[in-house]
């Protein structure tokens, strides 16, 4: 076993990465007076991970679509206990997510902290399928695929996505399809368990109020060495443009509803954390609350306070840019956003308002360090990235006005650009 420590002199903070032998990566930070801890134990496997292979399978193999969603359900069913009732026996608060390209499984607690992380690791390490408790859990999924299919939230999202992405997966709901999830079998859950969840392809992250020695002593006590398996993925090129420029939806809602989409080429390591970084800056100078463009279209009546933007990526695999609201014109709110696009690359960003920005991003990075869950979250999130939670701090002091210039016309792109409408439905 060996140790790294991830230091930064910028915030006088540091963790600790250990490579343990069983082949995961633990990273624990540990944070002095205060009382909570959070655990995440990730595995870098999400609903985009239908295509793969290792040193075994030889070529490359296919899965059904929601199939790490609905192994995420079943691994907290085992053969004899309740996982959710032997965190509450601790006080811990158990929970986990899926998401494009992601598993978690987490844990908050202001006591017993090491109880809690015994359970998260032995559970996390113990599938039990069954052709009996699949085909009950395929009935609980289906419904939770139609009650999204409900919401005209989500069916503008993922109109978004289908319209931005020919060939990629990420277009696909995390949940699958009906039909999708039919096909799973506890053959598939077993096949695509032991691919993704060996440990190799994870890594456990711990925050808060912790004992690192009795971090390694749990660790030694319940994981069980995996082999490499040399794991691959492959994903679908892309291209140039998009599926389709404009998608429709019809739902009852008072005002309609949109997403504005710009996809550009995927990246990983810190290359992506700059282009993120860069990004999250562009967006907020065009589109930010203290913008113009914002200013203007709150006073035309054309968006109101529901108005918002987000950086959608994942390394190597998608990236885009993410425009969202609610309008009574929102073709009106695309072309205004792309005229203002086309103004700043001849006109450049303000200065002022770039430097008053990047104070306040770091101002908001210093605020998540003090946040045992962000911290957690942030520890897994750079580690599959490949870079460390202190980088976005060095890239975003290191990024210049130019920088933000340079990207524009390569981030948004008009012609690779959709948007999502859902219409209000007539009665």
């Amino acid at each position: 076993m060996n140790k790294e420590i991830i230091r930064s002199e910028r915030f006088g903070e540091q963790y600790s990465l250990i490579h343990h032998p069983s082949g995961l990566d633990v990273l624990v930070w540990k944070m002095d007076n205060y009382s909570t801890t959070e655990a995440m134990f990730a595995t870098k496997y999400g609903s985009i991970n239908t295509c793969f292979k290792t040193a075994k399978t030889g070529d490359f193999i296919e899965v059904p679509e929601g199939i790490a969603h609905y192994l995420e359900h079943k691994l907290f069913e085992n053969e004899d206990t309740d996982v959710f009732d032997l965190y509450a026996a601790t006080g811990a608060s158990g929970n986990a997510f899926t998401t494009f390209h992601e598993t978690a499984y987490t844990f908050s607690t202001a006591r017993n902290w090491d109880k809690a992380l015994e359970i998260l690791l032995d559970f996390v390490q113990k599938p039990y399928f069954t052709q009996e408790n699949v085909d009950k859990e395929q009935g609980i999924i289906a419904q939770e695929i139609k009650m999204g299919e409900d919401s005209p939230y989500r069916s503008c999202y993922f109109n978004l996505l289908k319209a931005l992405y020919k060939e990629h997966p990420v277009k696909i709901d995390i949940a699958g399809t009906v039909e999708s999830i039919a096909k799973i079998t506890p053959e598939l859950l077993y096949d695509c368990y032991y691919t993704f969840y060996n440990l190799h392809n994870m890594v456990l992250s711990i925050a808060g109020n912790v004992d690192e020695d009795k971090v390694i002593e749990i660790c030694d006590k319940l994981l069980k060495p995996a082999e490499d398996l040399k794991l691959e993925c492959r994903f679908p090129e892309e291209g140039h443009g998009v599926a389709q420029k404009r998608i429709t939806g019809k739902f009852p809602v008072g005002l309609p509803l949109f997403d504005i989409g710009f996809k550009s080429k995927p990246c990983g390591g810190i290359e992506l954390e700059k282009r993120a970084c860069i990004a999250k800056t562009i967006l907020q100078l065009v589109a930010g609350t203290s913008s113009p463009l914002y200013q203007q279209m709150f006073e035309d009546g054309l968006i109101n306070s529901q108005f918002g933007y987000s950086t959608f990526n994942a390394v190597d695999s998608y990236f885009a840019c993410i425009i969202s609201g609610e309008s009574k014109d929102p073709d009106e709110v695309y072309r205004r956003i792309i005229a203002e696009l086309d103004r700043v690359q001849r006109e450049g960003f303000d200065k002022e308002n770039f430097e008053i920005l990047k104070k306040s991003r770091y101002g908001s990075m210093v605020r998540t360090l003090g946040s045992v869950e962000g911290i957690a979250d942030s520890m897994t999130e750079s580690y599959f990235n490949g870079t460390t939670v202190f980088d976005e701090a060095e890239v975003l002091a290191e990024m210049t006005i130019e920088d933000c210039m340079a990207a524009v016309s390569e981030l948004f792109n008009e012609e690779n650009s959709a948007i999502s409408i859902i219409e209000p439905a007539k009665e």
